[in-house]
């Protein structure tokens, strides 16, 4: 029962992890490493799919150097303010709460990159 949690589990934060590939604020390398590390412990074969897959290399550049560039972290990090700026100001109309948990999201990634996800060893 314990394996089919985990490969439920493995699949959502897949989905989490492309979603935050294109959606601000979303990071993708720690739903990316939770999913790896679910399917480790239920499911060999998702985890070589994973690792494979177009998203691999996120993990695979994590795992190669233990954390992110500081290059990487300063182009993810514009990425998303600019991203975040575009879909406050000018996809979202004006009175909308969306204004408002935009911004906050997009915040919780910008700390999240900085302060959660390591630096690399290799700079």
């Amino acid at each position: 029962m314990k394996r089919y949690i985990y490969i439920a589990l493995g699949l959502i934060a897949v989905g989490l992890g492309a979603l935050g590939v294109v959606v601000p604020g979303l990071p993708t390398t720690p739903f990316l490493l939770l999913a790896s590390w679910l399917f480790y412990r239920s499911s060999p074969r998702l985890q070589q799919w994973l690792l494979q897959s177009w998203l691999g290399k996120y993990i695979r550049s994590y795992h190669r150097h233990g954390g992110m560039t500081k290059t990487q972290k300063a182009g993810a990090i514009g990425v998303m303010v600019v991203m975040i700026a575009l879909s406050t100001f000018v996809f979202i109309p004006e009175g909308s709460v969306a204004r408002i948990i935009v911004p906050i999201a997009g915040l919780v990634g910008v700390l999240t990159i900085l302060f959660a996800v390591p630096n690399a060893k290799d700079e």
